[in-house]
């Protein structure tokens, strides 16, 4: 009898750990805040779409949002208490629709535990160049600085060559003061990373990714402009990064 049923019992232990290899799921969809070393405070912004083609392998589409600075970008206070980026000429915000695929390096457990996914994909980079306005303050004044007449501040797109005395600029302008002078840059993106997922139900999911992407224009995006500077000399094509984002997300 045993050595009957031992074989049965087997192929029965056998199909119940099937399962656990193969996810309960077909589609996930997730969003996040993304950090990385070329962005501020917080990067920007993704999402993911992924679809599941066996128990090993996804494939996937992002989209992200990120503000890209200039390393050598210097926050100064202007003469009134406000603040500005001295040298910055322009915004630079990039989109990046991503395709790629993930395979799954360890599987969690269906109610708990960790998962960890390797991930590569590549796409297309478009930056877009919004101009830097600042205030600049224009009042005549005599030799010894006092005004001689009413004040005169304007804002203007901050140009290196215009606003050459940086004591003279009274603050940033609002943000989108530039928008409709927006001028798009085209380039192209890889990137590797891994994934940490954590989902407590089949339907939640939540986690991190971290990894690296490099980017690269046709044409030098000129964030930064100095003084008898060539544009050139002190901008980048080639910009790469270390980016981590943590994420929400379902899936069905």
């Amino acid at each position: 009898m045993l050595a009957l049923f031992s074989p049965l019992a087997a192929q029965a232990q056998g199909v119940a750990a099937a399962p656990n290899d193969d996810p309960s799921y077909r589609k996930e969809f997730v969003y996040g805040l993304n950090f990385n070393t070329r962005g501020g405070l917080i990067g920007g912004l993704s999402v993911r779409s992924s679809r599941v083609l066996n128990e090993k392998w996804s494939r996937y589409w992002s989209l992200e949002g990120v503000e890209v600075k200039h390393p050598k970008e210097r926050r100064l206070p202007s003469y009134n208490g406000g603040s500005f980026v001295r040298d910055k000429a322009n915004y630079m915000f990039v989109l990046r629709p991503t395709v790629g695929v993930q395979r799954v390096i360890f599987r969690k457990a269906p109610e708990s535990g960790v998962q960890v996914n390797g991930m590569f994909g590549a796409g297309p980079s478009i930056g877009l160049l919004m101009p830097y306005y600042v205030y600049y303050d224009y009042t005549d004044r005599n030799s010894q600085g006092q005004a001689t007449g009413p004040d005169d501040i304007r804002a203007e797109a901050y140009d290196p060559q215009k606003h050459s005395n940086i004591n003279l600029i009274f603050d940033r302008a609002p943000l989108f003061s530039g928008i409709n002078e927006v001028k798009p840059y085209v380039g192209a993106h890889v990137r590797g990373a891994l994934s940490f997922e954590y989902g407590r139900y089949r339907d939640a999911v939540a986690g991190i990714e971290t990894g690296f992407l490099l980017e690269l224009y046709a044409k030098r995006p000129a964030i930064i402009r100095s003084l008898n500077v060539d544009d050139n000399t002190i901008n980048n094509r080639f910009y790469p990064s270390v980016y981590l984002t943590i994420y929400l997300g379902s899936r069905s």
